[in-house]
């Protein structure tokens, strides 16, 4: 009888293959997240390539360009599609990121049918470094052409969704709920290649921003106010 496991690591058998306990750890490329927390959950360490990411959100803009954004501007002057958008992007916006606007395009059909067609084409011309796709509802037989159509190309893909769909089967390697959060959002992974994850993730997407103009007329104001009789000072809110 052994006294120890001699059997040997699962990707010496298959790279497809990991223990329920560990991130697989099967070839193929991605792109880091830009967010070393995030990173540190996901399997390659980053977004996965030529694969469909689901990103569940309670309402579109919650966050979601935000947490893809170091992601799509390490893509360099490969061209960047959105289809149906729920905003008309910005290209100032765009440009003020650092990203070239002359690769940001986007189609909003009239239909969600005509809006998947062009997601499909999109990806299968492996033309794109990535495709953003909002979409309310997409039935499970679309959603698996569209991942065998991604693992044609090396094209960063997102479909972002109403959270209602988490209880849907999806065949996309990673599932990632956003919820908006005071620091910026909280990030939960609903689904990766490896052991389940207890989350949240807390992104502070937006940096701190003070005004101290505005935060001396306000402690000026109050030492007059203590002055008068009566008046006490307030404690000053950091």
């Amino acid at each position: 009888m052994l006294d120890e496991d001699i059997s040997p690591p699962p990707e010496r058998i298959h790279p497809a293959l990991w223990r329920a306990s560990q991130l697989s750890c099967a070839p193929g490329c991605y792109a880091d997240t830009g967010f070393a927390a995030v990173s540190a959950e996901l399997p390659g360490g980053g977004w996965p390539l030529g694969n469909l990411i689901d990103i569940l959100v309670r309402q579109p803009g919650v966050g979601e360009l935000q947490l893809l954004r170091p992601a799509l501007l390490r893509l360099g002057r490969r061209p960047i599609m959105l289809v149906q958008p729920p905003h008309l992007p910005q290209t100032a916006a765009w440009a003020s990121w650092g990203g070239p606007p002359s690769c940001l395009l986007w189609a909003r059909p009239q239909r969600p049918a005509d809006a998947l067609w062009t997601a499909e084409q999109v990806l299968r011309s492996s033309a794109f470094g990535a495709l953003l796709l909002w979409q309310d509802a997409v039935r499970s037989p679309t959603l698996r052409r569209l991942q065998l159509a991604a693992q044609e190309s090396d094209t960063l893909f997102v479909l972002v969704r109403p959270q209602t769909a988490a209880s849907q089967a999806s065949p996309a390697p990673l599932r990632l709920l956003l919820q908006p959060a005071r620091p910026g959002l909280n990030v939960s992974i609903l689904k990766r290649r490896g052991g389940t994850h207890e989350g949240p993730i807390e992104l502070r997407l937006y940096p701190d921003t003070r005004f101290p103009e505005f935060e001396h007329a306000i402690m000026d104001r109050r030492a007059s106010v203590a002055r008068e009789p009566g008046h006490a000072v307030p404690e000053l809110a950091h």
